[in-house]
């Protein structure tokens, strides 16, 4: 019969975590007899369905600007020359080339993929989920080795703080896009539905920003004394206690956004009709 290598306790040379040595030889993966894999599937299948709208919204390149003042998140801020198609969407100009693969927004969508990409909860949702590192606890990941964020790949994740500070920019375009949709290019101030999603879906985007653990740091992070600094200090526990819902910010986010760009697209192919609350 052929036998591995094993150590004095009987576990294999080498193991880690579970199979580490001086940890009960036991062949099973894991004792857990309870559905620990529904919450990484859960996790899989939600990030599956986001990025599988949002992929196929942001390449359409059409129904993204509705009711002359509706501009859907996913294409804001609309700088490309393809938005001459709806130029009460280009805000802010039009200076990207127009291509298939070129998004309307190319110059904050990988801003905010990077920022959650990176984001301290969405590191351990996709951790969990697709690599299985680990998939629940007591339940020994699929790898052999793991260095943490310590080399590359996974080193890059330290920029999280960066991609911070440009979310921040984008979140204040969002809120703009928000507001000068109160405004109709010939009704004047009026209020609809649509309005009231895109505030939602902007208050919600503030939450899951303010929450994350860099403006955390930001507000208080370097202080040593926070008697010294008594506005800081307010604005900290503001954001600490924001910080304990991260996790609901960044999930009710991702909904929010599918359900903002979906009414905007509605309205925009003329499936639906904004109904006027004002004006």
């Amino acid at each position: 019969m052929t036998t591995t290598a094993r150590d004095t306790d009987g576990r294999g040379v080498g193991g880690r975590g579970v199979d580490s040595p001086g940890r009960a030889a036991i062949e099973a993966r894991t004792l857990r007899s309870d559905r620990w894999w529904l919450p990484p599937l859960a996790t899989t299948v939600g990030l599956l369905i986001f990025i599988g709208y949002a992929t196929v919204r942001t390449f359409q390149q059409k129904y993204f600007f509705a009711d002359e003042r509706y501009l859907t998140p996913f294409y804001s801020p609309c700088v490309s020359l393809g938005c001459a198609s709806e130029p009460g969407a280009a805000h802010f100009g039009m200076f990207l080339p127009d291509h298939p693969l070129i998004p309307y927004a190319a110059l904050s969508l990988p801003f905010l993929l990077l920022f959650r990409l990176t984001c301290y909860y969405y590191r351990k949702a996709y951790y969990r989920s697709f690599a299985l590192a680990p998939a629940a606890c007591a339940v020994p990941e699929p790898h052999a080795t793991y260095h943490g964020e310590t080399r590359f790949p996974l080193v890059l994740q330290n920029v999280h703080r960066y991609f911070f500070y440009a979310a921040l920019v984008i979140a204040v375009i969002n809120t703009y896009d928000a507001i000068v949709a109160f405004r109709h290019p010939t009704d004047g101030f009026v209020v609809g539905v649509g309005n009231l999603v895109l505030l939602v879906n902007v208050v919600l985007l503030w939450c899951y920003t303010a929450s994350c653990h860099s403006c955390r740091h930001v507000m208080g992070g370097r202080l040593t004394h926070f008697s010294k600094h008594p506005v800081r200090y307010r604005l900290w526990t503001w954001v600490s206690a924001l910080n304990t819902r991260h996790a609901t910010f960044a999930w009710i986010t991702l909904g929010t956004l599918i359900l903002t760009d979906l009414y905007v697209a509605l309205v925009a192919s003329g499936t639906i009709t904004d109904l006027r609350l004002v004006g």
